[in-house]
């Protein structure tokens, strides 16, 4: 999946990144992340990519250097990518523990490059999935919310909405929804269209006092919001046992491959 918004040249040098990276480790998933995924990229956007990588059984338990994780952030002919990598087994640990940067790398809609192993992952994740969420996406949004008080631009508002209204979404029905555009309307946020417009047209725009006021009521709500998501939610206050135990299979069988 190539995103539709990139310009030729972009996509070539996604293609030309992702080739470059997939001789360096095995990947199990690489997907697009940031604006591109949240659905307000705007034409100077940086290419965020977050991967899951499988090192291998013998560096693991010989004496070498495993790499749990690399990091890749380089501007090439103008095009700025940004690259991160995780090993699997703390990607599995953290999926436990409710880690939803983990979480919407292996269950999001924006998969650049993926195995046949992810396929039979995805619903172990999914069946794993609990309330322990709320500590991911309640800490991100408050920080969030802080750096738009602070600095109120678009971009640091639709990033406060997007994380509140995805963690709360998850709690409620436990799928992984990080497109702002898609969230908007059914959480009661349909005036945030106006400012994904805005994002799409320019990277940096800034509010005027008076809407900056306004939208910082709105951020507030966004995060009450997530907070009686948490209250609400169907989903078990931790992973079952036997979710952690097929996950911890699951792995099992990869390794020994």
């Amino acid at each position: 999946m190539t995103p539709v918004d990139l310009t030729p040249h972009a996509r070539e040098i996604l293609a030309r990144a992702l080739a470059q990276e997939c001789e360096k480790r095995d990947h199990l998933v690489i997907s697009l992340s940031g604006a591109h995924a949240y659905g307000f990229p705007s034409p100077d956007s940086d290419l965020d990519l977050k991967s899951i990588h499988i090192e291998s059984t013998t560096r693991l338990l010989g004496l070498g250097n495993p790499v749990l994780h690399a990091d890749r952030m380089e501007v090439i002919e103008g095009v700025e990518i940004d690259y991160t990598s995780n090993e699997l087994r703390p990607v599995l640990l953290g999926v436990l523990h409710g880690n939803g940067n983990y979480i919407e790398r292996i269950l999001g809609r924006t998969p650049l490059f993926a195995t046949p192993d992810l396929d039979t992952l995805k619903p172990l994740v999914e069946r794993s999935l609990s309330r322990r969420l709320v500590g991911h996406y309640l800490g991100f949004a408050q920080n969030q919310r802080e750096a738009f008080s602070r600095e109120t631009t678009v971009k640091k508002l639709l990033y406060v909405l997007r994380t509140a209204l995805t963690g709360a979404h998850a709690l409620r029905t436990g799928e992984i929804e990080t497109d702002l555009g898609d969230l908007c309307a059914p959480y009661g946020f349909e005036s945030a269209r106006e400012m994904i417009a805005t994002k799409r047209a320019g990277e940096r725009v800034k509010l005027e006092a008076t809407d900056a006021a306004r939208w910082l009521t709105e951020a507030d709500r966004a995060i009450a919001l997530l907070r009686a998501a948490a209250q609400d939610s169907p989903l078990p206050p931790e992973p079952t046992e036997q979710a952690s135990r097929a996950l911890e299979e699951w792995l099992l069988t990869v390794r020994r491959r």
